[in-house]
């Protein structure tokens, strides 16, 4: 059974930080692309940040880059979400999601999905 399991999420003041963790497991993790996406109240899933299978390529949305790196120890089965300088807008429930690919293209499907972990940035 395929799983990916979040924590890390709390509540934190702006300009803060955080790390995100997502374990995977059922999979060979160390095959697969991971993906973070955002959700807040009211709003439409955002895309936040992709990491390649090996960790070498990572990608990042416009909203966080320069503030947000992901990394992965896939001895771990372990993809990590470093957040710092949050802002209040950053306040949303944040998953991780399994990737159809070992890279991280834009076309990415994902094809499991994390309950996510709430992240709440207070001004």
């Amino acid at each position: 059974q395929v799983q990916l399991v979040e924590s890390g999420g709390d509540l934190v003041q702006s300009g803060g930080s955080l790390r995100l963790s997502c374990v995977g497991s059922g999979f060979m993790l160390e095959y697969s692309a991971i993906g973070w996406f955002r959700q807040a109240p009211g709003k439409e899933r955002e895309w936040v940040a992709c990491i390649s299978s090996r960790g070498g390529m990572t990608t990042y949305s416009d909203s966080v880059k320069g503030r947000f790196t992901s990394s992965r120890d896939n001895a771990k089965s372990t993809v990590y979400l470093q957040m710092t300088s949050l802002k209040p807008e950053d306040t949303a429930v944040y998953v991780c999601a399994r990737g159809a690919a070992s890279s991280c293209p834009k076309s990415l499907n994902y094809v499991a999905w994390g309950q996510g972990t709430q992240v709440t940035v207070s001004s």
